[in-house]
Parts: C-alpha cells; structure tokens; sequence
C-alpha cells in the first residue's frame, strides 16, 4: 500500500524460482530474528496455482490427476499477496511494473523496492514451417489436457470405418526432442497409445506408429551414453521409433518432414526441442546472453541494485565448475531460496550468499515402470530407476495433501486400464426459444450456436 513505509518485494512469475522465494521469504520474516521487518511480498502470476510440470506427461499419460500435480498460489503463500495477472512492462529505471488484471484487462502501475524476475521460457519453434500453427507442446496443464485429449479424439476417429484408409496416419505420433521432456512424453504416450488400443476392434495393432526425433547423436545426452543407449534401446524394444542425428524441418496437415527428406505421414507433433526466455525479458534494457538476464553469484542484475533474476529467463554464473547453471527445477528452487536469503540481507544489512549449488542428479521416465537416473555419479536403469524417480518427485510435490493424491493415483494405475474419458469444454445446448436471443448476438444456426457454446483455447498473450 503506497505511504505505509513498508519496502515492497514484488515477484513475477508462479514457477518454480518465483514460488519459493516467496515461500522463503515467508518462512525467515516468521522467525524471531526477522519479526521487526515487515515488508509487503506481492506475488504475480497468469494461473492462481502452482504447475508441478515434471509430472506433467503422467497427466497427458492419464497415470495422474491433473488437478493433483497444481497447488493453489493462496494455499501456498499465507502472508503474500498474490495478483492473478500478466504482466505487461516492467521499467526498471522508475522501478514499477505494469500489470493487466481482470475481465476487462485493466492495468495497475505496481511500484517495487525489491524485483524478482522469474519469468521462465516460452516455446521457440525456431521459424520451423507449419510447426507453430499445428505442433503441440508440454509446457502447461493445458498442454498436457490437449495432448490426452488429441489422442483420445484420434483413436475415436480411427475406430470408424470412413476412416480406415487414414488409420495409420490418425496414430502416429512424432515427438521432436530426445531431451528429458520428449523422451518423457514419448514414454507415457507410448503407454497410453498402446494400452489403450485393445479398446478400439476395429483399430489394428499394427497402425500405431510412434516416432522420436532428435538432433543429437543418443538421447538424454544429459546423463551420458551408456544411460541414452539403455534408454534408446528399452524405447525401441517397446515399439517406438528412433531417429537421431535428424531435425524436424517442416509440418503440414498431411504429415512431418526431417532433414534426412524423410516424410511421415501423422496427425499429431509434440515440439519439445526449444525453448526461449519470455520475450518480455528482451525489453528490459539490461545485459542479456542468448535472451537471458546476465545475473551476478548473488543472483543480482548488475547495475539494477535490488532487482534479482533467476530460472529460465537468467544466465548465472556456476562458480565452482565455471560456465552457467543449467535452468533446471531442482536449480529454480533452490535459487528462490538464495535469492530470499539475500533480499533479507539487503533489508537486515547482513551479507550475502553467492549461489553456488550444484546438480545432484538426473532422472527421467522412459514409460512402463522403467526408467533412467544419474544421482551423485552413479548410474541406474530399469526398474529401480523408475521407482527413484517416483519417489524424488513425489517427496518434492508442494503439500502433503497432494503428496497423497497422486500417491493413491499411482496405486489405482497399477489395478486398473487407463481412462479413457475425453475432457470437452461445450456448454449444455439450449432450448429452441433462446435461438431469438441467438440471433440478437449474430449467432444463428448450429455450426453459430456450437461456435458460441465452446470454449475456444486463445493465444497466450506474454505471461508469467
């Protein structure tokens, strides 16, 4: 509240980096030391929850419930504020930040002492052809829900008779990027497919085809080759394709085209090899590398006292190894963490803490209780792996209500078929008499009426 003397903390963006610093800063100002500071901690984000997105194929998959994998901002923050919004400019010179809120998309100057940009990334086609208009992505819950639902809707259309010239097409699946976010979606989606299909008659088990694309020469490059070709190997024997050393160069309704001229015939890609900071970040006027915030070791914009960047959208220094910390979530939270620590140094006059952590391991999905994992060096596969990475994960899920939610979600994948149920956003129809009310709005006829009951997914405009 402006005049109340309190020094105001503001903090963009819901994500991992955003989330837990304010979360820190919560947790010190509630103990003794710090009870004479009052700051005002303001928190904006677009969606009113927390996404737990390295759970997020396990929703496309099916295996958990999308609402168990998001925590509300509210039940997670009880001293923030929190301001359900998009964030239009921020001026670092005059220290506010314009944020758009509400039905009607208002917009409220928001003055700052102290800024916290955790904006994270936005997916970068790289002027691929055809890929922005019909690739889909795993970046939100949305994301996810479209993805199962395509799938779904696929396999509807494939068991009809009309469509059997179009079988093959209809299910085949391409996934763009043998990194951690393909290889695991291509995992869980495999699963689904292929689950799934004995539910289909008229559906023959020879029209699934599923195809993993990437550019490098093994996948999960990250964990090294021996765990890439394990999991390459362990992909294949379960059906999926594997294309290295090749790009996705172009995408059309009738199918994609790889580098190699090779043209697959598909209905679905999901784009998974790219990602850029949010474009806000580029009009800042601060130093940046390849997009990012160039950040000092105490996750400090240099030249901007007060104003802190960290996950996706900042370069910051790895100290100890030389180069950059990788924008990793493991990385993302306990940066939140730093960086509330040295926002209370700031406030306290104490010193600050360089941010030096560094990775602890690396774990990924492959799909049907097998997975990969490099923790503290060493190297793990199959079985074992795969539960690791359950139980890291869940141990690292915000709260334990849900904790138990998704606990009990994986239980009831183990006993029973997956669902099959299509998620549709149409309203109920109306009765014949509304079609006046219909026609006052220019909206008369099925093809106008169904146009108006459905919720059309709109082009996400530059959020947090």
């Amino acid at each position: 509240m402006a005049g109340d003397g309190k020094k105001k903390i503001l903090i963009l963006g819901g994500g991992f980096g955003g989330i837990y610093t304010a979360i820190h800063l919560e947790k010190h100002l509630g103990r003794e030391i710090h009870r004479h500071i009052e700051p005002e901690i303001t928190l904006v984000n677009r969606d009113n929850f927390f996404l737990f997105t390295p759970m997020l194929h396990e929703v496309a998959a099916s295996d958990v419930e999308p609402t168990n994998i998001v925590n509300p901002v509210r039940h997670l923050l009880k001293k923030a504020n929190f301001v359900s919004g998009e964030v239009r400019k921020i001026n670092l010179d005059s220290k506010t930040v314009s944020v758009a809120h509400g039905f009607d998309g208002h917009v409220h100057e928001t003055p700052y002492d102290f800024l916290v940009i955790a904006l994270g990334s936005v997916t970068n086609f790289y002027n691929t052809p055809g890929l922005m208009e019909r690739a889909l992505t795993m970046k939100t819950l949305g994301d996810a829900f479209m993805l199962r639902n395509r799938l779904i809707a696929l396999l509807e259309e494939a068991d009809t008779e009309c469509a059997a010239a179009q079988r093959n097409a209809l299910l085949t699946v391409v996934v763009a990027g043998g990194g951690f976010a393909g290889v695991e979606t291509m995992g869980a989606v495999n699963d689904f497919v292929r689950e799934s299909h004995p539910y289909y008659r008229n559906v023959p088990k020879s029209a699934v085809r599923m195809v993993l694309v990437h550019a490098g020469k093994v996948i999960l490059p990250e964990l090294g080759p021996e765990l890439g070709e394990y999991a390459d190997a362990k992909l294949r024997e379960r059906g999926v394709e594997i294309f290295t050393g090749v790009k996705v160069t172009g995408a059309t309704n009738e199918g994609v085209t790889l580098s190699n001229g090779m043209f697959i015939p598909a209905r679905t890609i999901v784009w998974t090899a790219g990602v850029s900071p949010d474009p806000l970040v580029g009009t800042l006027g601060c130093r940046l590398d390849h997009g990012r915030i160039i950040v000092n070791e105490f996750l400090e914009v240099p030249g901007y006292p007060g104003v802190f960047a960290l996950g996706d959208c900042a370069m910051i220094p790895n100290i100890r190894e030389g180069g950059a910390q990788p924008p990793t979530a493991q990385h993302a939270l306990r940066e939140g963490k730093t960086c509330a620590q040295n926002i209370l140094a700031d406030l306290t006059g104490g010193a600050r803490r360089p941010f030096t952590f560094s990775t602890l391991g690396r774990l990924a999905a492959i799909g049907r209780r097998a997975g990969v994992a490099k923790i503290l060096g060493m190297k793990f596969s199959g079985w074992f792996a795969w539960f690791l990475w359950r139980t890291i994960y869940l141990s690292k899920l915000p709260r334990f209500e849900k904790k138990i939610r998704v606990a009990f979600d994986w239980t009831l994948d183990l006993l029973f078929p997956k669902d099959l149920v299509q998620y549709q956003t149409f309203r109920s129809k109306s009765m014949p008499g509304d079609d006046e009310a219909m026609e006052k709005l220019g909206l008369t006829g099925h093809e106008n009426r169904d146009r108006a009951a459905r919720v059309e997914p709109q082009p996400a405009p530059t959020s947090v």
